[in-house]
């Protein structure tokens, strides 16, 4: 056999060329290893297993409201009597006519914490409304009868317990600036709260405790007797 047939046989075959990545595979292979460093940095900042890289993934928060403004001034001439908590459970459905709640509705379930006060109005007293015998001794007032303040409720109490939401409902919550409201719930709540007030003897015990106090403030002015009245 011919030498050089030999020599050609013996010779190595050269070394192949390492299989590259396409571009987009690198690509996604280097941000699939910064996500899984970033959630290992972030569990070990959180569970204080590398001190220091906890500050990493921080949230600072800064108030940039402005300064209040004073609108207005009103002089109160009420007496408040007693004040009632109360609370309600909302559960408020807004259905479509002719879609499926899955595509189109809403249903939540709210907890509404709030007050009322009931409140007697002695502003408007003219000089018929008290009146006090010669030897100064006997006073007969006459009042309004007191009344409900508007329902306040509480924020800080309140909560939504759930919110079931349709698709076209979810939707729509990517272009509004206040998704998922709850001013419907919010004002229903207060409704219902309203209502029970004035279900609740809170106009009563309002007046009773009225009148114990002008009882108490006009006997230690040296009234014998006090009247008091509501009309």
């Amino acid at each position: 056999m011919d030498n050089s047939v030999r020599d050609a046989e013996r010779k190595p075959a050269p070394p192949r060329e390492p299989r590259r990545l396409p571009r987009s595979g690198r690509v996604v292979g280097a941000l699939a290893v910064l996500a899984v460093l970033a959630v290992a940095l972030l569990l070990a900042g959180r569970f204080s297993l590398l001190p220091g890289f906890g500050d990493l993934f921080r949230q600072d928060t800064v108030d940039r409201s402005g300064p209040v403004l004073l609108k207005s001034i009103q002089d109160m001439h009420r007496y408040e009597g007693a004040a009632g908590n109360f609370q309600v459970v909302v559960d408020l459905e807004k259905d479509a006519a002719y879609l499926p709640d899955s595509v189109r509705g809403t249903r939540t379930l709210y907890v509404g914490a709030g007050s009322v006060s009931g409140y007697v109005d002695l502003g408007g007293l003219g000089e018929q409304a008290v009146t006090v015998n010669e030897e100064r001794t006997e006073v007969s007032l006459r009042l309004p009868h007191a009344v409900l303040g508007t329902a306040a409720l509480d924020l800080d109490r309140s909560y939504a317990v759930s919110k079931q939401r349709g698709l076209l409902d979810r939707l729509g919550d990517l272009f509004t600036d206040n998704p998922a409201g709850e001013q419907a719930v919010q004002r229903l709540a207060v409704q219902h709260i309203s209502d029970a007030a004035r279900d609740s003897g809170l106009v009563e015990r309002t007046e009773k405790n009225t009148t114990t106090m002008l009882e108490g403030l006009l006997s230690s002015l040296g009234f014998q007797r006090v009247s008091v009245s509501y009309a």
